[in-house]
């Protein structure tokens, strides 16, 4: 049996449609569905049962669980905050580091396999670089841009300390977009929100860029479809051999002009990009490049090819944003 917090988020829902594409479906969901539309995002997936995280929070603190002695044989922990503008650093303590230790402690009492989500924007700034290693001092040296950023890599150096780190999977994903993000807010991928700006008005927004090393639209990020980083996760799960950081990405650093190329060919429209002013507050704390060093991920045995920056955007935005599908709805219609 496993465990699959932030199931019906946009990451976790993607792992449990890979879970289900292998033919798995015993699983349990944790989340918190909220007033919104996230129970979308499961409508088409396969599980055992679903609680609210609350009331799995209620089973950890008990030790007394619904399911009685079956074993729980994996735990993919990647029900946290997402939000890179998150301001409260205490909820971020507790949601992001301290959820995180008691489940891992739990899963590794368990016998079960733990896979969570780190962060790439523990890399910070960037200048450092962007290995998944593990030394102490590497890790010291890293210096996240925000307190989301911080809660994750708080969590990666708790594991460190405690020789733990090892024994578990951190991934480090990247700049993760694709179907089921609809329910994310402000966090919701570029590619989502200049959909919505181009069949509202035609055209799209991009931030200007405050640096003059880059030129408007030109700062760059590793993108990553989430299919990919669905089925990289799900390999770490079954990998138990496979311990420490893994960065989870595209390898390939591309520009926010060369993504806006993608969603006009995708709907087959001229582009249209304009560039507006990037909120003053968001300035000092922006990341202009970003590239996973995915060596060590592909060292682990994951051969699948990442999916093409064109190709991903032209699948998510005529398969599923176009039809307004879900992972699991292909070919409902």
């Amino acid at each position: 049996m496993l465990i699959v917090t932030g199931g019906a988020g946009l990451i976790g829902s993607a792992v449990i449609w890979r879970l289900n594409q292998l033919g798995e479906d015993n699983i349990i969901v944790v989340d918190h569905l909220g007033a919104g539309e996230k129970w979308r995002n499961l409508a088409p997936l396969r599980f055992r049962d679903y609680y609210e995280k609350d009331t799995f929070l209620g089973f950890l603190e008990g030790h007394a669980f619904p399911w009685g002695r079956e074993p729980v044989t994996g735990v993919v922990h990647l029900g946290a905050c997402s939000s890179t503008t998150e301001s409260d650093a205490s909820y971020l303590a507790k949601n992001n580091f301290a959820y995180s230790k008691r489940l891992c402690l739990f899963a590794l009492e368990s016998g079960a396999r733990f896979v969570y989500a780190s962060s790439a924007a523990t890399y910070g700034d960037g200048r450092f670089g962007f290995r998944d290693e593990e030394s102490p001092d590497y890790l010291h040296s890293l210096r996240p841009l925000n307190a989301y950023g911080y809660s994750k890599q708080a969590f990666d150096l708790w594991l460190l300390r405690q020789g733990l780190l090892s024994q578990v999977a951190g991934l480090k994903y990247f700049n993760v977009f694709g179907p089921n993000e609809q329910h994310k807010g402000e966090m919701r991928s570029v590619v989502l929100k200049a959909f919505e700006q181009v069949q509202s008005s035609g055209g799209m927004t991009l931030f200007r860029s405050y640096r003059p090393d880059y030129a408007d639209g030109e700062q760059r990020r590793d993108f990553v479809y989430v299919k990919d980083a669905a089925a990289a996760t799900v390999f770490l799960l079954q990998q138990r051999q496979a311990g420490g950081l893994f960065n989870i990405g595209s390898g390939e650093a591309r520009s926010w002009n060369e993504l806006a190329q993608a969603l006009f060919a995708a709907l087959k429209l001229p582009s249209a990009v304009s560039y507006v002013e990037m909120p003053e507050g968001l300035r000092p704390r922006y990341q202009y490049f970003t590239c996973a060093d995915a060596e060590k991920l592909r060292a682990a045995g994951f051969v699948q090819p990442m999916t093409p920056l064109a190709e991903a955007v032209a699948d998510y935005v005529q398969t599923y944003l176009l039809q307004d599908f879900r992972l699991g709805d292909e070919g409902k219609r």
